[in-house]
């Protein structure tokens, strides 16, 4: 049996921290705290933050193989040079939405970004319904929509042999597996492959472990699930000290050890008293399934975080 350890290693508090992604060249987490229009940087070696702030508020973030970041912010994805804090534009999307702004993203593993967008929330509690999107960037800067009229665009990943896509429509409360043309990037096919139970809570962030089971941020429901795409069936369940999970990757030297992401935003005084460590970032510790062997398998763990493509620009 595994035991469990976790433990908070940035207690810099995020508004709403989410898209964790473990950048091995700099032995850092990268995140993005949504609300405060930042893209952090969490040193593991040195525990210093460092942050670059954009002009909206920024869903997701992936590595590029030349350096620096892809991101998606407000509409619109762009290149984030992190030695000169620049932002380049390379597609305008939803130009007639402007209460829409991106959320999560990731790459596949040919080197595609995918990112969806979601409407903001007019009061708390009231937002338009099915007005989001899932969209893909190509490698040639091109961007091809894969899904329409969804609400909230989360978590996904893809199965290890790269033939399923596994995504997430918060207000769904359900994680869905699509069949998956890793050559043309197309998805297809959709099915349920799980629906949250109710103390569960609404479903976030998403990654993928070496034996190619889910993971799944419950927020609201102050954990992380473990879903075997096998039988749909969950087989673990890591409560963590805060409600607002958010997110979850792994990283680390050996890729052993699981970030989780939390926000603070959406609690209120009373919330907050009981939740000192809302906002901070959990490694979580003790998997029994994580060996040496698997690192073949981790490696590419590494790479389909990393947008292939490093044009000059």
């Amino acid at each position: 049996m595994s035991s469990i350890k976790i433990e908070s290693v940035v207690k810099e508090k995020n508004r709403m921290g989410e898209c964790p992604v473990w950048e091995e060249r700099e032995n850092a987490l990268v995140y993005v705290d949504i609300n405060s229009q930042k893209v952090c940087r969490w040193n593991s070696v040195t525990n210093e933050v460092h942050s670059v702030s954009v002009d909206a508020r920024v869903g997701s973030v992936a590595l590029r193989k030349c350096g620096g970041y892809v991101i998606a912010l407000g509409t619109r994805f762009a290149f984030l040079n992190w030695e000169t804090e620049s932002v380049t534009t390379i597609a305008e999307l939803e130009q007639d939405k402007p209460n829409n702004r991106f959320n999560d993203g990731k790459v596949d593993p040919k080197g595609r970004f995918f990112a969806g967008t979601m409407a903001e929330e007019t009061e708390p509690g009231v937002r338009a319904r099915h007005q989001g999107a899932l969209y893909t960037l190509f490698p040639d800067y091109s961007v091809v929509k894969q899904l329409d009229q969804v609400d909230i665009s989360n978590g996904l990943d893809w199965s290890l042999d790269h033939r399923t896509f596994f995504h997430i429509d918060s207000l769904a409360y359900a994680v869905h597996a699509f069949d998956y043309d890793v050559h043309t990037g197309k998805i297809a096919c959709c099915k349920v492959l799980y629906q949250l139970e109710k103390e569960e809570q609404m479903p976030d962030g998403m990654c993928i472990d070496a034996e190619g089971k889910l993971w799944v941020a419950c927020i609201d429901g102050g954990r992380v699930i473990r879903i075997d795409p096998e039988t749909g069936k969950r087989i673990q369940t890591v409560k963590l000290p805060a409600s607002r999970i958010t997110s979850c990757c792994f990283g680390g030297k050996d890729y052993s050890e699981m970030y989780v992401t939390s926000a603070y935003d959406g609690l209120d005084k009373a919330a907050l008293a009981k939740e000192p460590q809302a906002g901070e970032i959990f490694k979580v510790i003790g998997f029994c399934f994580f060996q040496l062997k698997d690192l073949n398998i981790l490696g590419w763990l590494v790479l389909v975080q990393i947008w292939h493509l490093c044009p000059q620009i």
